[in-house]
């Protein structure tokens, strides 16, 4: 998926962004942001590489100004994301990668299954992870104006990873968004979240799986996931069910659920290991329920959805089951 993160990342305090960006032509914005790469620090050889002879992407700026407005119902959204293919494709990658993401669960205290999950939704297991030039997309972004107060930083912090050395300059490749490699951070989700877990001195999540899965697993974890609970599970309703009882907002202790009749849609008893709990109606009443714990929550950082939470849950317990 090539959306989102870059909703939820904060900009550095060292490259605060102008609330648009200036009038005039690309070349003259291009000097400025040389000008305050160098005043950052970076490599005036990076800054060559990067910005020399750069023009503006009219393809991201098409897609920025083209992105379609529409509902999707639950049943075709997982539908489409949870595919048969999908879960086979996840399955051939669980089997090799077991030990690393049993180091990584070591590590960081989050299920493989979800960062699985999460791969698996993000770029196919590393199958696609966007085909634009991160630099060029944002600059492009970045000038264009309309948010420039968001892609600035984004911007400025790709220039510091190519300056730290992580990724070369032609191997940046991410989405028209700038959202980069397997996990699909945006730059200053990097900084944050990226890990170098093999100890080869970069941090890298275009190549490397093991700093892949660390890396999502790093997010999780300072997203405030809960080591050993579960993040949510198909529930079955009693008859009478209010809807207006459903929500993320209505969370309720486990035991609570139980007493009112909600089983899990095998009709065996509630997760164990799990307190408090929503129930969930993604296509409304009558449709599909769930019951998510506090670790959903967490998943919803990665992306404030609830059909892609529910999603990477479900895929991460099929592919790993």
């Amino acid at each position: 998926m090539l959306t989102r993160r870059f909703l939820l990342a904060a900009a550095p305090a060292a490259f605060a962004a102008p609330a648009r960006a200036a009038t005039g032509s690309f070349a003259s914005f291009i000097s400025g942001v040389w000008a305050e790469g160098r005043r950052a620090g970076i490599g005036e050889a990076v800054l060559g590489q990067a910005l020399g002879g750069l023009r503006p992407n009219r393809k991201v700026l098409d897609l920025d100004s083209s992105q379609p407005e529409f509902t999707m119902t639950w049943e075709h959204y997982r539908t489409t994301r949870l595919s048969d293919q999908r879960i086979a494709l996840g399955r051939s990658h669980w089997r090799p990668n077991r030990a690393v993401l049993a180091q990584v669960q070591a590590a960081y205290g989050v299920d493989p299954g979800v960062v699985m999950g999460i791969w698996g939704l993000e770029s196919n297991y590393g199958g696609f992870t966007g085909g634009f030039n991160v630099v060029d997309a944002l600059a492009t972004l970045a000038w264009d104006g309309r948010r420039a107060r968001f892609f600035h930083p984004e911007l400025m912090a790709a220039l510091r990873i190519l300056d730290a050395g992580d990724v070369s300059f032609p191997r940046m490749l991410g989405s028209y968004a700038g959202a980069m490699g397997q996990p699909q951070f945006m730059p200053t989700s990097f900084f944050r979240y990226a890990v170098d877990f093999d100890g080869s001195g970069r941090r890298d999540i275009w190549d490397d799986t093991a700093d892949v899965l660390a890396s999502i697993a790093n997010y999780l974890a300072k997203s405030g996931w809960r080591a050993g609970e579960p993040w949510g599970e198909q529930v079955a309703l009693p008859a009478g069910f209010d809807p207006i009882a459903a929500g993320r907002e209505n969370r309720q202790p486990v035991a609570q659920w139980s007493r009112i009749g909600v089983r899990r849609a095998d009709g065996g008893a509630l997760a164990p290991r799990a307190s408090m709990a929503a129930v969930i109606l993604p296509d409304g009443e009558g449709g599909e329920a769930f019951l998510v714990y506090r670790n959903f929550s967490a998943i919803r950082r990665y992306n404030p959805s609830d059909f892609y939470a529910l999603t990477v849950g479900m895929l991460g317990d099929l592919v790993t089951a």
